[in-house]
C-alpha cells in the first residue's frame, strides 16, 4: 500500500476510510523516505527545500480549493502533481458565507450586547432587510453560485463579476464590470482567488466606490482585502459592516482594531468546517492523491514537468 502523508491529527472516521486503502504517516515529519503523497490544509508551506525532504513524493493533494501555499513551480521542478478538492468546501463555504451576511445585516453582535446589559425593546431601526437588496458576487465559481441561489431565496438580487466569463447572464445572474457591481450592491461578497492580480483588490480606492453603508463579506482569501483600508472604511462610517473568515495575517494578532469592533465579525477561517465538510475535504484531498498513484484521473491543476 501507498504511504500517504497527512500534515494534521485525523479523526476515526478518516482513518478507518483509508483503512487497506494506504498507510497513513504524520502529522510530524518523521517518516519521508517513501512517501508518495500528501495530504495537506494551510499549513505549512509547500516550497523547494520541503519537496527536497520528501524525495519520494509523488503528489501534494489539498484539502480545499485554494492551493497558494504550495510552490508551484518547485512542485513540477521536483516532479510533484499539485492537486486540489474544488467540490468539497462548496456547500459549507456558502451558508457560512450566507451566515455571515444575516449576522451583520441584523446586527446580531450590536443586539446580542445589548441584552447581555439588560436592555429591552427595540432599538434604531438600522439593520438591513435583504428582500430587494442587491448583492454583489466578485467571482462567481462554485461556491459564489451556491450563495446566489441562497440570496436569490431571501428575495435579492444578485449581480457578478469573473474575468472568465464572457457572457452576459449566467444562471440568471447578470454579469457587470467590478466598478458596476461595487457601486450597486448593498453587500460585496468576495469568491476569488489570491493571485497577483487579486492581491489587494479591496483598497482604498475600491471601497470608495462602494455604495455608502454597504456590506463586505470575504470567505476566499485574506489577501484580497487591505485591511488597513477597510479599517479605515469602517471607521468613516462608508461601510456599515464586515464578515471575515479569513483575513492577512491569518488569525489577526490580538488586539487588532478589526477585532473589536461590533460591527464586524471576524471567524477563524472555519467556513468549510462543518462536519460533513471536514469530511469532504479529507475524502476528496485522498482520493485525488491515490488516483494520481495508481495512474487514474483526479483534480489536477499542475502537472510534473
Amino acid at each position: 500500500m501507498p504511504i500517504i502523508h497527512v500534515d494534521r491529527e485525523l479523526h476515526a472516521a478518516d482513518i478507518e476510510y483509508v483503512s487497506g486503502r494506504a498507510v497513513l504517516v504524520g502529522p510530524s515529519d518523521d517518516t519521508l523516505v517513501g512517501v508518495a503523497a500528501t495530504v495537506i490544509g494551510i499549513g505549512h508551506e509547500w516550497d523547494a527545500a520541503r519537496f527536497a525532504r520528501f524525495p519520494d513524493l509523488r503528489v501534494v493533494s489539498r484539502m480545499g480549493i485554494g492551493y497558494d501555499n504550495v510552490d508551484v513551480p518547485a512542485a513540477s521542478a521536483a516532479g510533484v502533481v499539485v492537486c486540489n478538492a474544488p467540490d468539497a468546501p462548496t456547500v459549507s463555504t456558502a451558508e457560512h458565507t450566507m451566515a455571515l451576511l444575516l449576522a451583520l445585516t441584523k446586527e446580531f453582535p450590536t443586539q446580542q450586547a445589548r441584552a447581555t446589559e439588560g436592555m429591552g425593546g427595540p432599538a434604531v431601526a438600522t439593520a438591513l432587510e435583504l428582500d430587494g437588496a442587491t448583492l454583489g458576487l466578485v467571482g462567481f465559481g462554485r461556491i459564489a453560485r451556491r450563495v446566489a441561489v441562497a440570496a436569490r431565496a431571501f428575495g435579492m438580487h444578485v449581480i457578478a463579476v469573473d474575468p472568465a466569463i464572457d457572457s452576459a447572464e449566467v444562471d440568471g445572474v447578470r454579469m457587470v464590470s467590478l466598478d458596476v457591481l461595487l457601486t450597486s450592491s448593498d453587500a460585496v461578497s468576495l469568491h476569488a482567488p489570491a493571485i497577483e492580480a487579486t492581491r489587494h483588490m479591496i483598497n482604498d480606492e475600491s471601497l470608495a466606490t462602494m455604495r455608502p453603508g454597504a456590506y463586505l463579506i470575504n470567505c476566499a482569501r485574506g489577501a484580497l482585502v487591505d485591511h488597513d483600508a477597510l479599517q479605515r472604511a469602517l471607521e468613516s462610517g462608508r461601510l456599515a459592516g464586515a464578515g471575515l473568515d479569513v483575513t492577512e495575517p491569518e488569525p489577526l494578532p490580538a488586539g487588532h482594531p478589526l477585532l473589536g469592533r461590533s460591527n464586524v465579525i471576524v471567524t477563524p477561517h472555519i467556513a468549510s468546517s462543518t462536519a460533513a465538510g471536514r469530511r469532504r475535504l479529507f475524502e476528496h484531498a485522498f482520493e485525488n492523491a491515490l488516483a494520481v498513484i495508481e495512474g487514474r484521473p483526479a483534480s489536477i491543476v499542475a502537472p510534473p514537468a
